[in-house]
């Protein structure tokens, strides 16, 4: 696909209230979806109070979005290190890995992402406390997204 013709149709996602864009042609197919509003909305539901003014985002920046960088800003984020769905536990119904407040060490289980049916294991890469957890439970992921933070 011709790069011009694919961002536009990224400013096309961007500047609508579509979340999600997939066209099917005969030799190519496109899947754009716009993400992120699954922090905004936890951290929103966290009520947290954020500062008037967060270096990194510009002035005016809604308050979701600088709620959000501050529940990212308050620990180590482990991040999404691939696509596929999130669990917190190992079997549906089973006792979750780690809940907010659980103690973790470094190499422990934190949550599975399962990809094209393989379940893989996300393991904290150091020790602390779980502040927050910012996906719920078996919703889709995409690579880089925040899920867990650590503090």
């Amino acid at each position: 696909m011709d790069l011009r013709k694919l961002k536009k149709l990224i400013d096309l996602v961007e500047e609508s209230s579509i979340t999600e864009l997939e066209i099917n042609d005969a030799e190519e197919r496109v899947r754009i979806v716009k993400h992120g509003g699954a922090i905004a909305h936890q951290a929103y539901a966290m009520s947290m109070a954020a500062p008037a003014n967060v270096p990194g985002l510009p002035p005016g920046a809604p308050a979701e979005a600088l709620a959000a960088e501050a529940v990212l800003a308050a620990g180590d984020v482990v991040k999404a290190p691939m696509v596929g769905t999130f669990y917190r536990s190992a079997s549906p119904g089973g006792e979750p890995f780690v809940q907010v407040g659980s103690v973790v060490k470094a190499g422990e289980p934190l949550c599975i992402i399962e990809a094209m049916k393989l379940l893989n294991e996300i393991e904290a890469d150091k020790a602390g406390t779980v502040t927050a957890i910012l996906v719920e439970n078996g919703e889709p992921v995409e690579y880089g997204e925040p899920l867990i933070v650590i503090a």
